[in-house]
């Protein structure tokens, strides 16, 4: 299973994982979510991320929005368990290896009706490492349909490399001029899904304009073997599982 986990993953870029957490772990991570969002409603802080990109202005409403923050388990012991959770743990080894550092990690809440879109764009330019280990893992806490503004990529896009200036603020011919957010591959998921993909696989996500909201959390996860090259992004360099080699007196301290 694990070589046929990372096979499909190295073919494709992507991966959408069923039961990796049960129903009932879904149901507490949910209400986590919701106290974190009402602390967040409450606490007079800019939480809107709307990406505000002139790639995706004609696609959304002018007063769209997408609640976040980073770090959940700030917030929340169970958000922690749910980092730590075992069967997840034992899939992100089968894809990155035995030694696993936790990056960060993001909420999204795109509300009904004007949740925002995202851009197509890489993520591997605001955290980039010298073996390019870093992986994406979204879990689904609500199910999440294309009207609902899911996640949307291009399949087999990873295999481009790293694209430089890719990160979804500005056009780029070799991604806006052959691909667009509505002929992208929609990932449609049920609650407790996990979706997977690799730093340089394209993606992003169209309005919600369904009624319902739509609850993400991301998990942001590279190699204990790998080393990040620019260290300018929220990375809290937590070892969930196997050793991190390049952690140091003065990198810990920073902390």
């Amino acid at each position: 299973m694990k070589n046929n986990n990372l096979s499909k993953f190295e073919n494709d870029g992507f991966l959408l994982q069923k039961n990796l957490f049960s129903k009932t772990d879904i149901l507490r991570f949910d209400i986590e979510f919701d106290k974190i969002l009402y602390q967040l409603n409450n606490s007079n802080e800019k939480i809107n991320a709307r990406w505000g990109s002139p790639l995706t202005n004609d696609l959304e409403d002018k007063n769209s929005c997408v609640i976040h923050t980073h770090n959940v388990h700030c917030f929340s012991a169970k958000m922690l368990e749910m980092i730590q959770q075992k069967r997840f743990l034992d899939h992100v080894e089968s894809l990155i290896g035995p030694d696993i550092m936790l990056h960060h990690t993001k909420l999204f809440y795109k509300p009904p009706l004007i949740g925002s879109a995202f851009p197509l764009h890489q993520d591997w330019s605001y955290f980039p490492s010298e073996k390019n280990t870093m992986i994406t893992a979204v879990i689904h806490l609500t199910d999440t349909s294309s009207e609902m503004g899911c996640i949307r990529l291009i399949p087999k896009s990873h295999k481009f490399g790293q694209i430089k200036k890719s990160n979804g603020h500005q056009h780029i011919d070799q991604i806006h001029s052959k691909y667009t957010l509505e002929k992208a591959l929609p990932i449609t998921a049920k609650a407790g899904e996990v979706l997977f993909f690799h730093s340089c696989t394209i993606h992003g996500s169209l309005p919600n304009q369904d009624l319902k909201p739509r609850k993400t959390i991301l998990i942001q996860l590279y190699s204990g073997k790998d080393k990040i090259i620019k260290n300018d992004h929220t990375n809290v360099e937590i070892v969930l599982r196997g050793w991190n080699y390049f952690a140091t007196r003065e990198s810990a301290g920073k902390l």
